[in-house]
């Protein structure tokens, strides 16, 4: 008796609760400005300017990632997750310009992308100045390991491969597996 209670709980939870909040979430967000594709569900997320995130069709998206657009209001999007793209729990979006993460690409959890700096100018303080920015494109069937850190105008080839918990802070390209702080090529697709 206690098996089939605990059964249905764990039914209910996952499949009924979890798809009616997250319709209720789809439902807000699209009203406040942001693009959600068919078959894409979401779960709790964190985003500040809703308008600035553009998420594809069969998109899975884990909870607590944040988007976060660093500026003020403009128009948009700069956050672009394109098709059948996944996005691990607790992964981080602090984007000023533009990121573009295309097809099939997946995205680990905690993964982190920041597309600018601080000025380090000894006339003001560091947390005034603007610092560079510059776009991050992350091409079709990537895959990103654990806690990767994509910084300012990096580009990932089609098929690059990224090992968990690599600093990638230059441009990487198609089909080559890349690790370490900073991330340097360490194998090739084949």
């Amino acid at each position: 008796m206690i098996e089939i209670f605990q059964k249905g709980i764990f039914t209910f939870r996952f499949r009924f609760y979890r798809k009616l909040v997250s319709k209720i979430y789809k439902y807000f967000y699209k009203i406040s400005g942001m693009e959600i594709g068919n078959e894409t569900d979401l779960p709790t997320i964190k985003v500040n300017w809703p308008h600035q995130v553009s998420i594809g069709k069969s998109c899975k998206i884990e909870h607590a990632v944040s988007f976060k657009f660093d500026g003020v209001w403009k128009k948009g999007p700069s956050i672009i997750l394109k098709n059948n793209v996944f996005v691990g729990s607790g992964c981080e979006f602090n984007i000023r310009k533009r990121i573009i993460i295309d097809d099939n690409s997946l995205i680990a959890s905690g993964c982190k992308f920041i597309d600018h700096d601080h000025g380090v100018s000894l006339a003001e303080l560091i947390r005034v100045q603007k610092g560079p920015e510059e776009e991050i494109v992350i091409n079709s069937d990537v895959w990103l390991g654990c806690n990767v850190v994509v910084l300012k105008g990096v580009v990932i080839g089609a098929g690059a491969v990224v090992a968990a918990g690599a600093v990638v802070t230059k441009s990487i390209p198609s089909y080559e597996i890349w690790g370490g702080v900073p991330a340097r090529k360490i194998g090739v697709r084949n």
